[in-house]
């Protein structure tokens, strides 16, 4: 390529072997084509340095080649516009992997919209249905969130990681999360724990419900029918105070189901303060698999919640409906898996 000159499809189509045709397909985003053949059109946009234009794309293909992954929180994040919460957990770093595995062989890019406002949800929705992103998928954290009504109502492409709160026609990923606690119900049973504690998150959010009502209704068909409760909000910090609370309402306790891993961490350090020994004297499992479960001291025995998985199926039933947006409305269901390690 002679220096000075731009790169061209045909320098790109040139050193991946391929037809200009086919780089152009690959480009425009058209997904009939062998996911291979996009790594090496992709790799080889990115040695000849070809720029895309993006404008006469989105003239021709009306489409912009970018998803938004939307957070909906209960509250406004002005104040953090470092938004510290979101990337300290491991969770969300976790959903971005995933999703970025699909999009970025279908040569989408990914923006990040936080909302947490009624306001901030109306512009988040004008902002899509005016075309600055193709769709969203969505981590909705309130109890109650309008947001997933606002996408449907407004004919917006999305697809929401765990299930709406309320009915609503929209794509989901999810999973069994009663099956999860079920899981770690019958494993502290197991090891042949008499006084079991739990810790859940807030019981109006959809996956915490399911979760609260798998570990109770097993340890209840087990002759359990109390289990002594105290609520987090899925937080460190959270988890090491409910862990206080059980454990001054609970001196017996030895057993504990943590309703996710980052929890779990602060109620470890309950533990060590309150000079109990994981798994001697209280065994515990957590929920998620996350980074935190394996940092966690003793290393965490966990419910593994598939979330790069989820993500990227998430990814692909965004594409699927934007390619065709008369589709039925999908849910994909993944089974949990218990991870055993340390801690019980």
């Amino acid at each position: 390529m002679p220096s000075g000159r731009a790169p061209t499809l045909e320098d790109v189509a040139r050193l991946a072997g391929v037809s200009r045709a086919t780089v152009s397909r690959v480009i425009n985003g058209i997904r009939n084509v062998d996911p291979q053949i996009h790594e090496v059109v992709w790799d080889a946009v990115g040695q000849t340095g070809y720029v895309p234009n993006r404008l006469a794309r989105s003239l021709v293909t009306r489409r912009t080649g970018t998803v938004a992954l939307v957070v909906s929180d209960s509250e406004s994040h002005d104040d953090d516009p470092f938004m510290s919460r979101f990337f300290a957990d491991p969770y969300f770093g976790r959903v971005v992997g995933g999703l970025m595995s699909v999009l970025r062989t279908s040569g989408v890019q990914l923006a990040l919209q936080i909302v947490g406002t009624e306001d901030a949800r109306k512009r988040l929705i004008g902002d899509l249905r005016n075309g600055q992103a193709d769709g969203a998928v969505v981590l909705s954290l309130p109890a109650i969130d309008p947001l997933p009504r606002m996408l449907t109502d407004g004919g917006v492409p999305a697809v929401l990681i765990g299930r709406p709160a309320e009915p609503v026609p929209i794509n989901y990923v999810d999973l069994a999360n009663e099956t999860g606690a079920t899981l770690a119900a019958e494993h502290l049973l197991a090891r042949g724990c008499k006084q079991i504690g739990m810790i859940p998150g807030p019981a109006e959010v959809p996956a915490s419900s399911d979760r609260i009502s798998g570990f109770r209704r097993t340890m209840a068909k087990h002759g359990h029918a109390w289990v002594p409760t105290v609520t987090g909000n899925f937080t460190q910090e959270s988890g090491e105070a409910a862990m206080r609370t059980l454990l001054s309402s609970n001196p017996d306790l030895d057993g504990v189901f943590v309703a996710n891993d980052l929890m779990a961490l602060g109620a470890l350090l309950a533990l060590r303060d309150a000079d109990r020994r994981v798994p001697e004297d209280v065994a515990m499992v957590g929920f998620d698999d996350s980074s935190a479960a394996v940092a966690a001291r003793p290393a965490l025995t966990t419910v593994r919640q598939p979330l790069e998985d989820m993500a990227a199926e998430a990814a692909r039933l965004l594409l699927t409906h934007i390619d065709d947006p008369s589709g039925r409305v999908s849910s994909v269901i993944y089974e949990p898996k218990l991870v055993v390690r340390q801690s019980a």
